[in-house]
Parts: structure tokens; sequence; C-alpha cells
């Protein structure tokens, strides 16, 4: 009985935090887009529009982040999880739960202390300074009756109750208690968020949890800071293009335009000695220029290549392999969320970046094609396009192209900032949906799917910061400065070091956090070799992106196999050859930084 009603409620907040969460996208894309059409057409500004945009992506992100708890978006990994006996597994699944409550309690008192402690009214916005802050206070609580009623759906009330009482001990304690240890906070903190790791905790939880336990181990950083540093970490006008342009992939799925891609990309080579492999690569390259997610490239791509390709001779793994290793470019050609996420942590030019990831993106499309020719198993070549259909499909494919023009032209030019480029793109794309006559459902399950996604991101972007001011209090990066320029190295071999030290990173951590965690570490080394930094910031993305090939995260592989039911531990394998034509690309991005 209990069970059947705590899903019954489990629903019902569910859908209402989902409308809520759509609701907040659709209106965070009207703010951006009256802010464009006054400065543009009318020669006036939206005062406070900026500030506005900014608390409306605090509140989405707070609302959104509940539901992503039981998907990939929570970025848990399992691996080590799954290799445990099966009470192991429980013990472990309670240790994440705990890491679950104690960062929602976190999130819920530390941002009601300063909502408290707090005054003043916004002088944009005329509104009092504490909602902001309470509308994480409001996710935080979410997020602990989210999982509370999961448990109790799954039958599960004892591994509740433990991991409720263990979250609360923990949160009472960690301030009452004073623990010495000759480590630094940061690599405790460190050390905790490693513990949330391996035991499948979602990642931004186990950030945020281990900097507020760090606080027993002599972190300078009260609850109120670490909350305080969450918000600020996430309040960018910037990070308002993430779900912008979720929300162009999304559109552009449902309104039909992908699907103009993909046949314009098969009439150009799917005549050739592994056409549709071919197809599905360069099909990547083209959706790349307008979904900036390889995530969203990977699941489109899986549903509608992946039975062609083992229709047409390929083993289930190889078509699973090609399609994941193809959605690595959707994170390199611009747009792209990873080098958006890389200039909040860094301050370098998107546009710049957006440039060198054409570069970039087009070196790895090369190596990529050369090693799906050399891996082919196409029973038969289709019959090549003519003249006339060619055209045809170029034409049907114009408005996916449109959207090039508006995001990287418009940015690269001056014309528009990132962020209004990027909603000028789902505007774009929503009114293609329109004249598709796609339906309302559709369309709200688009903005709704964008939101969580988009949330999930903007967490981990957020939990992120208390992390970076302990490795900025610690002196973390010049400390490793001091320790690597002592040895003399030069910029090739600076990069040589720093490559592998990335490639080892992305085995274990998600690209998103790996960017925030190491890229402001990892960027003085490159500038003090004398190599440019956008060039850097340009291999460290290509570099963090094939982590998502790799064991044990490997993300893209797993989005793959889930939409494939092919298992990962054999897409993994399968995917070695393509993994080297990558691992190629990047070889010759970085001799090309020396060379240059």
């Amino acid at each position: 009985m209990v069970s059947h009603l705590a899903a019954r409620w489990l629903r019902w907040i569910e859908q209402t935090l989902g409308g809520v969460c759509a609701a907040l996208l659709m209106a965070l894309l009207v703010v951006v887009l009256a802010t464009v059409v006054l400065r543009y057409v009318f020669g006036m500004g939206f005062v406070g529009a900026e500030d506005l945009g900014i608390w409306l992506h605090v509140a989405l992100i707070a609302f959104g982040t509940p539901l992503a708890l039981n998907s990939a978006l929570a970025m848990r990994l399992d691996v080590f999880v799954m290799r445990l006996p099966p009470r192991g597994q429980t013990a472990a699944s309670v240790i994440a739960d705990i890491f679950t409550v104690l960062a929602g309690l976190i999130l819920a008192f530390g941002s009601t202390r300063i909502a408290t402690m707090l005054g003043g009214v916004s002088p944009t916005l005329g509104l009092p300074e504490w909602i902001r802050f309470g509308f994480l206070g409001a996710g935080g609580a979410l997020i602990v009756l989210v999982l509370a009623l999961q448990r109790l759906a799954e039958g599960r009330p004892v591994r509740l109750m433990a991991a409720l009482a263990a979250g609360i001990a923990l949160h009472l304690a960690a301030t009452q208690v004073s623990v010495p240890v000759a480590l630094s906070p940061s690599i405790v903190l460190g050390l905790i968020a490693g513990i949330g790791l391996v035991s499948a905790a979602p990642l931004p939880h186990a950030f945020i949890a281990a900097a507020y336990l760090a606080i027993a181990f002599g972190s300078p950083m009260p609850e109120q800071a670490v909350v305080s540093y969450t918000v600020t970490g996430m309040s960018r006008f910037l990070l308002l293009a993430i779900p912008f342009f979720l929300v162009v992939g999304g559109l552009l799925a449902i309104s039909g335009t992908a699907a103009q891609i993909v046949r314009f990309a098969a009439s150009l080579v799917g005549h050739r000695r592994a056409g549709l492999a071919q197809t599905t690569l360069l099909t990547s390259v083209l959706f790349s220029g307008a979904s900036g997610s390889s995530v969203a490239n990977a699941a489109f791509a899986s549903a509608a290549f992946q039975p062609e390709l083992v229709r047409n001779g390929y083993p289930p793994a190889q078509a699973g392999a090609i399609i994941a290793s193809s959605s690595v470019l959707d994170n390199v050609i611009p747009p792209s969320i990873a080098f958006l996420i890389l200039a909040v942590a860094t301050n370098l030019s998107v546009g710049a970046l957006f440039v060198g990831g054409f570069v970039a993106g087009g070196v790895m499309a090369l190596c990529l094609a050369v090693a799906i020719h050399l891996t082919r198993n196409e029973q038969a070549a289709r019959p090549r396009a003519d003249a006339l259909e060619r055209w045809s499909s170029a034409r049907a494919a114009i408005p996916a192209f449109g959207l090039g023009v508006i995001v990287v032209v418009g940015i690269r030019m001056g014309v528009v900032t990132v962020t209004e480029a990027a909603a000028l793109a789902a505007l774009y794309t929503l009114f293609l949906a329109i004249g598709a006559r796609v339906k309302t459902v559709p369309l709200y399950a688009a903005f709704r799917q964008s939101a969580v996604e988009a949330s999930a991101i903007g967490l981990l972007i957020g939990t992120a910061g208390p992390f970076a001011f302990l490795l900025a209090v610690d002196n973390v990066s010049g400390l490793l400065s001091s320790f690597v320029t002592g040895f003399g190295l030069g910029p090739l071999e600076m990069l040589i070091v720093i490559n592998v030290l990335l490639l080892l990173i992305g085995l274990v951590l998600d690209i998103g956090a790996a960017i925030l965690l190491f890229a402001p570490i990892f960027l003085p080394l490159a500038v003090a070799a004398n190599i440019d930094p956008i060039h850097f910031g340009v291999i460290l993305v290509v570099n963090l992106m094939i982590g998502g090939l790799t064991p044990p995260v490997g993300m893209l592989v797993f989005v793959v196999s889930g939409v494939t039911r092919v298992p990962a531990g054999v897409l993994f394998r399968a995917i070695l050859p393509y993994l080297a034509a990558l691992l190629l690309s990047l070889t010759l991005l970085t001799a090309g930084a020396i060379i240059l």
C-alpha cells in the first residue's frame, strides 16, 4: 500500500516539476529574445534582463535536478558497483543515497541560512536577493523528497531509513567535530568525492557533499559558503546558451530536419564502399553544427542508423562503435557545449574556440573516415545519387545549415552574444517544428527533456565551484606549475605530459567536470610553455571527448548501449579501431600546436 501511494505521489511530483521546468525554459527563451528584439529593432535595452535570465536559470536547475536522479543525467559511475556481490551492491547503493541525502540537506539548509542572513533588493529586478538562493533551497528539499519516494515505491524502506539517518548525522557532525589530518582540504575533498564516485553517487552530489564534509578536516568554507559558491558558479549569463542549444537538437529531431540531414549525407557518400557507415559519420559532422551535444547525437544516430547498419552486414557491436565514435564530433564542431563550459572555466574567447573546433573536427572526421573505410563490412554499395537527387536533398537540408549562419557567423562577427545566438537558433528551430506541423505534446516533451538535461549540467557546473575555490586556496595550480616547470619541459614535452594526464582523467570523469576542475590548472602550464591558449583549449576538449569512449565511464558508449541494447563491454572492445583513429587525430592536433 505504501509503495503504491509513494509511486502515485512520485508520478505527480515528476509531472509537476517537468511542467515547471519546461515553462522556465520557455520563459528564459522569451527573456533573451526580448533583449535581442529591443536592442536591434528598437535600439533600446531591457533593464534587468541579464539578472532575470540568471535567476530563471538557477530556478530551472533547482527544479530540474530532482528529475535526473534515476537517469544517465545523474552522472553515476556504476562500473565498480556492478562488479560487487549482491551485498556489496546494496551497501554501495546506501552510500550513494547518503551522498544524495547529504547534498539535498546542504542545499536546503545552506540556502535557508543565506536567505535569512541576506538583505537588500536587486537593483535591476526590484526583488529580494534571497529569492535566488531560495530556489536552490527548495531544489535541495525536493531532491531528498524524490529520493525518499523512489525508495518507498521500490519497496526499500530500510535502505531509505539508513540513508536518511546517516545523511542527517553527517550533516550535523561535520560542523561540530574537527579531524586533524596532514592533508590539505582540497585533497580531502577529492578523496571524499572519490568515495562517492566509486559508490555510484551522482557526481554533483558527491562534489557538494565532499565540499561540506571537508569542513571537519580544516576547510575554510562553512556551509553557507559552499552553497554560495555553488550558486555563483551557475549564475553566469553565458550558461543560458546550454539549454537553448539542447532544445535546438531536440526540435531538429522532431521536426524532421535531422532526417533531411541524413538524406543529404547519404546522397553525397552513400554510394561509396562503407557508404552507410560514412553516411553516419557525415551526419554527425552536419548534425554537430546544430545540436552541440554528443549525447543527443549518440541517441539520435543509434535509433536512426543502428538497424540499417546491421541489416547491411555490420555486427551490432561494430555498428554501435561507429555511432559512438562519430558522436564525439558534436562537442568539437561548433556550436559546442564543451567549449561553452571551457569558456566559463577559463575566460577564453568562445568565438576563437569555435573556429579552432572547426579545424579539429575536420581532422577527427578525416581520421574516422579512414578507419571506417578500413573496417568496412557492408555487403553491397548503394546506387550513386544522381545530380537531381543531390540537389533535392541539399535544398531540403538548407534550413539546418541556416543554423550555422545564425550561431557561428553571428558570434564570430560580433553581431550577437553566444547566449543570444543560441536563443535565436532555438527560435529558428521552433519555427521549423511549427512549420512541420509538430503537435503540442512533442514540442512540450522536447522543452522538458532539454530543461532536465540543462539542469543536470548546470548543477555539475555549480557544485564544481567549491572544489575550484579550495584548489585555488591550496594553490594547487601554482604548486603543479612549479613542479612541472622545474623539469624544464619544452612545449612538445609539456603537451605530451598534459595529454597523458587528461586521457587518464577522462577514464573516470565526465567531460564537464574534467573541464571545470582541470582546465584552470593546466591552462597556465600551457601558456608558460608558450603554447597558444586557444589551440590548447581545443586540444583539451578533443582529449576529454575521447574519454567518452573509454571505460569505465564512457558516457557515449553507455548511451549507445542503452538505445541499441548491445552490452557496453562488447561496445568498448569494438570501438578500439575508431579510438585509435581519434588518438591519431589528437596526435596531429598536438603536433600542429607546436608547428604553428
